[in-house]
């Protein structure tokens, strides 16, 4: 069987973007493992909040953008897709930080969320650890929103739900070393290497995505334009 590309590509998203993250909630998740014992059933928590938080965003996004249904419309998404690829591969490997014009614009929708999470802290139970992970799902990262618009695109809930949960368990690695104090996982996940190769590998997926769109859309004119045979002939 075929491994599934676009869960390895939101896996890899995740794993690679794990200097972006530990940058973004590193603090938070090793601020919340301070409790001993205690810290680590919240720690746990809080990650798992925001596991479901990516997942019920992409799930939500996906069944909006599924609710439009035009030919059109869904060669657009397609489009965009390929294009995020390439834009979240090349902002893995710092060729080009386009994307952080996203997390300006997601500034104003985190602001009444982060009064709302400073309520949670300091976390002193598991329940508050994980409502603060579910919060924190809609922070302002350039890569989660690109994330988000790239597996909405499959105008599917269930498969854009599946696909932000990889892209959550990809983060998991470096999120969990910071909690846990692992410094040798943390260098190994930051290695110029391994962010070259998966930046390499996103964005090689997203010009394929695009020349195969590009040849889909190209059949697609030539149906439905002047001439066009009728529908049940290309049928047969």
């Amino acid at each position: 069987m075929m491994p599934d590309t676009g869960i390895l590509a939101a896996f890899g998203i995740g794993l690679a973007g794990a200097g972006h993250c530990l940058g973004m909630c590193g603090g938070i998740a090793a601020a919340i493992n301070l409790g001993g014992n205690s810290g680590r059933s919240t720690t746990l928590a809080y990650h798992a909040g925001r596991l479901c938080s990516y997942a019920a965003l992409g799930a939500l996004l996906g069944a909006v953008a599924g609710s439009i249904n035009f030919a059109q419309w869904t060669l657009f998404l397609r489009y965009v897709a390929a294009l995020l690829l390439i834009a979240m591969g090349l902002s893995i490997a710092d060729w080009w930080r386009g994307i952080s014009v996203l997390e300006r614009l997601g500034a104003r929708i985190w602001a009444p969320v982060q009064r709302l999470s400073s309520r949670l802290l300091p976390v002193r139970h598991w329940s508050q650890g994980y409502l603060l992970g579910l919060c924190w799902g809609l922070m302002p990262c350039g890569l989660i929103y690109s994330a988000l618009a790239w597996s909405a695109t499959t105008q599917d809930a269930l498969r854009s739900g599946t696909l932000m949960f990889a892209f959550g368990v990809g983060t998991l690695p470096a999120m969990l070393a910071t909690s846990f104090g692992a410094a040798g996982a943390q260098a190994l996940l930051r290695r110029r290497g391994l962010k070259v190769i998966i930046a390499l590998f996103l964005v090689a997926s997203g010009v394929w995505a695009f020349a195969m769109t590009w040849n889909h859309g190209s059949h697609l004119n030539r149906d439905i334009g002047p001439g066009a045979m009728p529908a049940h002939q290309h049928n047969m």
